[in-house]
């Protein structure tokens, strides 16, 4: 019997597959985290890799009247703030930084902005108590215009955010499935950025060069890049994170050297190789809590699962997905349609938005191989998204096997990806 385990919510399910099936369980090395991921930090803060100490940008502030902004990712994003943060604000504070010159930014960008009884859940309580802490609000934030991009997106972000004296951007780097790596100036520009900024900027995700692990010739990603310039964030801090959300390293300074020195790091712990025939079944897992939130965030996985799935197989995709589908613009946007083909025809008509861009991302899978999904998403909410439901994992088996006209007696070609987002297949 083939036996592994896959992350699912804040659990771990079990999958056992026969054994005569040829299974290859596609994963990265392990690599072990940092044993003092606060130190790690700390050193990241105190050498930045461009060699341009924070104490250049305070030089010569006075107060009131000089501030800091700090973007930290929502709670869609494993991000390790209880260990990233404390060095940061300690060595600000030994700058002479007081602490009523810094606001938090939580950068939600298209999703609900964070009621403050949520913000314990990514931020240390005593950084709530001390700092002031304000969540992003799409719909209802003031911006400031800064121009066009080269590629035509208007740079537009949150004007608190933008006439701070000090903008520093957090977060992780590891690979995105359209913006190539996560990280950098994305938490500022995507993060803090109105509709109309994020939109123009996604509608780039249709670019065959907008995919994982591309960063120099991604469109998508480059085009943040000039945004980020336009906006004059001054600082990233960023970390690499292992399999299981650990801190391995930490990088700081100027974000595009941040992320030129981040990116090989993410690519020797996430990159693995694959066979070079592709699958009758991948079975994926998005790689548990906060990652598989909900559909939103869990489709990612679909992506990646998609490029080891032959024409005609099926993707069978772990997600706990607990607030559902992530997106209500998402789901009206699939009332009245049936297939991959009336997705396109309606998106076409439509034009790019964010939210209904999920609906033409699985229609582009879903046109090609069978997609399960086994959630807390009620049935009939995941048949209207094009996918099949199921509630248990031997249930998701059961209706995989189905859909490829085989049983468990079949030999069967299958993929297990435990933490598909996190895998680069190459």
């Amino acid at each position: 019997m083939n036996i592994f385990t896959l992350p699912y919510g804040k659990e771990a399910l079990t999958l056992r597959l026969p054994e005569h099936f040829q299974v290859d369980r596609i994963e990265p090395a392990y690599v072990p985290a940092a044993a003092d991921p606060l130190a790690v930090v700390r050193a990241a803060v105190e050498h930045p890799v461009d060699g341009i100490p924070l104490a250049h940008y305070i030089q010569g502030a006075s107060f009131p009247g000089f501030s800091v902004a700090i973007a930290v990712n929502d709670k869609t994003r494993p991000v390790p703030h209880e260990h990233m943060l404390p060095p940061l604000l300690d060595h600000l504070a030994s700058l002479g930084v007081p602490d009523s010159a810094i606001r938090f930014f939580i950068a939600t960008g298209t999703h609900l902005p964070m009621p403050p009884d949520e913000f314990e859940r990514i931020l240390p309580r005593e950084i709530i108590e001390r700092y002031c802490v304000v969540s992003h609000n799409i719909d209802g934030a003031e911006y400031v215009s800064l121009g066009v991009t080269s590629r035509g997106t208007p740079v537009q972000v949150n004007r608190l955010f933008y006439e701070s004296s000090l903008k520093i951007v957090t977060g992780n780097i590891e690979p995105h499935h359209f913006a190539g790596f996560s990280g950098g100036y994305k938490t500022a520009a995507i993060g803090l950025g109105a509709r109309a900024t994020i939109n123009q900027n996604h509608a780039m995700l249709v670019d065959p060069d907008a995919r994982i692990a591309e960063f120099d010739r991604n469109p998508l990603r480059q085009d943040i890049e000039e945004m980020g310039d336009r906006i004059g964030v001054q600082l990233a801090l960023n970390v690499i994170l292992n399999g299981e959300k650990k801190v391995v390293q930490a990088v700081a300074g100027a974000p595009r050297a941040v992320m030129n020195t981040g990116i090989p790091i993410s690519r020797a712990i996430c990159q693995t190789r694959a066979p070079g025939e592709r699958y009758d079944l991948v079975i994926a897992s998005v790689g548990g809590a906060p990652k598989d939130i909900n559909f939103y965030q869990s489709q990612k996985a679909i992506t990646h699962a998609s490029l080891l799935t032959r024409d005609g197989g099926v993707i069978l995709l772990a997600a706990a997905c607990p607030e559902g589908s992530g997106s209500q613009s998402y789901e009206q946007f699939m009332e009245g349609v049936s297939s991959p083909a009336e997705v396109f025809e309606k998106f076409r008509r439509m034009g790019f938005k964010v939210g209904p861009h999920k609906a033409f991302q699985v229609a582009r899978d879903a046109a090609r191989v069978h997609i399960v999904l086994l959630s807390q998403i009620p049935a009939g909410l995941v048949t209207k998204l094009l996918m099949t439901p199921a509630a248990t994992l031997d249930e998701a088996v059961e209706k995989s096997l189905a859909l490829l006209g085989a049983s468990r007696q079949d030999r069967l070609r299958v993929a297990v990806l435990p933490r598909a987002t996190n895998t680069i297949a190459v």
